[in-house]
């Protein structure tokens, strides 16, 4: 059976050699028939019992393993990040400002709908130093329940016609935005980039076919209000470890760090992550 099932594979062409069901099938099959062979009964059910013991054994070593990597890392960040709010580590308290202006957090929309958490991380915010924040969720959930916190208050003024709020004008600004803006900003700026090129001087049949660069794009989005500043650096809290559809054209040079879920943040940690950017130095071509 051996020399057949190789005799077929040497007339077959490479691209049978791709791995199925079948295939793997009849691998085990003729594996079984080379051990029930060769392998008297008794020493058979014995070197099977001893292979998978060997394997569980191994595999449940390097799960243990694995495990307490994690769990040391964990406990060494939480030391770090309660050092660092208790004001132990003298580095984390002036923290350089200079590269960081304009933040953006981004929330999934089921731990956005925590308004508290999110008003108490503005509060860390605003207390470091950051003078420019962008608020973002993929459903808009922040741009209702945030909105509405800040028209209710005193100190803040909404301006009209924008997803912009300024909070205590003298200290951050906040900015709101949604999935929804990155859709409607693109097709704005796709109409305004055709509508430049049908009242362009070339007309009838010597009309060139458009060439858009990604300046004419930035003006575009610009033109139409949708530009807005090139963020520094974006902060992500949700088990996804991805900017979740925020605007591309915001984040061409963003530092991007996961933080973990909003639920159990750390000020230590906020900290940190501001600290750890402003020590970064960030090449840019010409």
């Amino acid at each position: 059976m051996l020399k057949i099932f190789l005799a077929e594979k040497s007339v077959q062409g490479l691209g049978d050699w791709l791995p199925s069901i079948s295939s793997i099938s009849r691998y085990m099959d003729l594996s079984d028939e080379i051990v029930r062979v060769l392998i008297p009964p008794q020493r058979r059910v014995r070197s099977s019992k001893i292979l998978r013991l060997t394997l569980g054994s191994f595999w449940c070593l390097l799960h243990l393993l694995v495990n307490i990597v994690h769990l040391g890392s964990y406990l060494i960040n939480l030391l770090l990040y309660c050092m660092i709010s208790s004001g132990l580590l003298q580095k984390y308290q002036n923290l350089q400002l200079d590269k960081l202006r304009y933040l953006a957090i981004v929330v999934e929309s089921e731990e956005a709908k925590n308004t508290t958490k999110i008003k108490q991380l503005l509060g860390w915010l605003a207390a470091i130093g950051v003078k420019y924040v962008t608020l973002y969720d993929m459903e808009g959930v922040l741009k209702k329940s945030v909105e509405t916190v800040l028209k209710s208050s005193a100190n803040p003024s909404v301006a009209n016609g924008n997803a912009v709020v300024s909070l205590h004008q003298d200290r951050m600004t906040i900015e709101l935005l949604s999935f929804s803006d990155g859709k409607e900003a693109v097709a704005k700026a796709a109409s305004f980039l055709c509508l430049q090129y049908l009242e362009g001087d070339s007309v009838g049949y010597n009309k060139m076919e458009p060439v858009f660069t990604e300046t004419d794009v930035t003006n575009a989005l610009k033109a139409v209000g949708h530009g807005g500043p090139d963020l520094d650096l974006l902060l992500v809290y949700g088990p996804a470890r991805c900017h979740l559809g925020f605007p591309a054209w915001r984040i061409r040079y963003t530092e991007i760090v996961h933080m973990g879920s909003l639920q159990s943040m750390k000020y230590g940690a906020v900290v940190k992550a501001i600290y750890d950017f402003s020590k970064k130095h960030q090449n840019y071509g010409s």
